[in-house]
């Protein structure tokens, strides 16, 4: 439980970047009770940050299957807040917050994508432990985390900052205080994962205004283009995604060609034929990570855009609309 920090904040060095960091944003982080609706929709504690005057971000999975929930605030002051808003694919959350109180300004996403290398800072409740800073660095951008959707959650942020259960939905922010990830997971001592600042800057608004986010959708399942794919397919360069499958009536059928056959290589069956997709809209698109990420962070749905293509051992563009990702079924 979040008690009175102020014991904290003395015991900090006051010539510290990571403490003006933590002074100027504790403020704002919370920590969310979420009482449980049945034994399949148990309750928990994760984090959340106050964004303006009215809303907190947490993660999609702190407060499933809930309509409201308890924030507690520094200095012992608890508020209930209601659900307005949740999206699975980006595990991102927002709550309406009854009077919030003083003291929270609200944090603000960073406007650009976080150097890897870039010293950053956890906030939140760790094991329910109030008010709690931990530092580390950028690991990694551009990361894709498993999802129960069975899409994955695209340009996620790996950091080598301790987080822990009780950390999920507390604010990853850099040494301006800005917040360049929602915090996740964590994967083992040395690797948690954060939710792109980006990302949230996009679902965010539409949560608070639609109380749903539409993600960019193609419908094609790809395979990156490593050297035995490349050789079999008479690519001069490693590099780009093949297109091995098609969804039919999605996006992509019609206009993207996908492998319709393999060859046995060393023993390893290499699809042949399809597309390659190695650029969108003039942004390069190196892996499967960089397809998803592009789609996530540089695209919408209804927009058309131009795919740059390796056809036939020929570069062509082609021309796709993009729609709304479908709805899933997720238990």
């Amino acid at each position: 439980m979040i008690g009175d920090s102020s014991a904290q904040s003395d015991d900090l060095d006051a010539g510290s970047p990571y403490s003006a960091a933590y002074e100027e944003t504790i403020d704002d982080v919370v920590l969310v009770n979420v009482f449980g609706a049945d034994e399949s929709l148990p309750g928990g504690l994760g984090s959340g940050f106050v964004i303006d005057d009215d809303h907190v971000v947490t993660n999609h999975h702190v407060v499933r299957g809930a309509s409201e929930v308890e924030l507690q605030f520094r200095d012992e002051q608890w508020r209930a807040a209601s659900v307005v808003g949740t999206d699975i694919h980006s595990d991102l959350a927002v709550l309406d917050v009854d009077e919030m109180p003083d003291g929270p300004d609200g944090l603000s996403f960073a406007d650009s994508e976080p150097e890897i290398g870039s010293e950053v800072l956890a906030l939140g409740n760790p094991l329910g432990l109030d008010a709690s800073i931990s530092q580390g660095i950028i690991s990694g951008i551009d990361r894709s985390l498993p999802s129960p959707t069975g899409f994955s959650i695209p340009a996620a942020i790996q950091t080598d900052a301790p987080v822990n259960p009780g950390n999920s939905g507390g604010p990853l922010v850099d040494l301006e205080g800005d917040v360049v990830g929602v915090v996740f997971a964590g994967a083992g001592q040395t690797i948690g994962f954060a939710i792109s600042g980006l990302l949230a800057d996009r679902v965010v608004p539409a949560l608070i205004e639609e109380g749903a986010y539409d993600h960019a959708y193609m419908g094609v399942n790809v395979l990156p283009v490593g050297p035995l794919v490349a050789d079999a397919n008479e690519i001069s360069e490693p590099g780009g995604v093949l297109v091995t499958d098609v969804v039919p009536d999605a996006p992509a059928d019609g206009v993207l060609e996908p492998a319709d056959s393999g060859t046995t290589i060393d023993g390893d069956v290499v699809p042949v034929g399809g597309d390659v997709i190695v650029a969108i809209d003039d942004q390069e698109i190196p892996n499967q990570d960089g397809l998803s990420s592009t789609l996530a962070l540089e695209t919408t749905p209804d927009e058309t855009v131009a795919i740059e293509v390796i056809r036939d051992g020929e570069r062509q563009t082609v021309e796709l609309t993009l729609e709304p990702r479908p709805d899933v079924d997720v238990p």
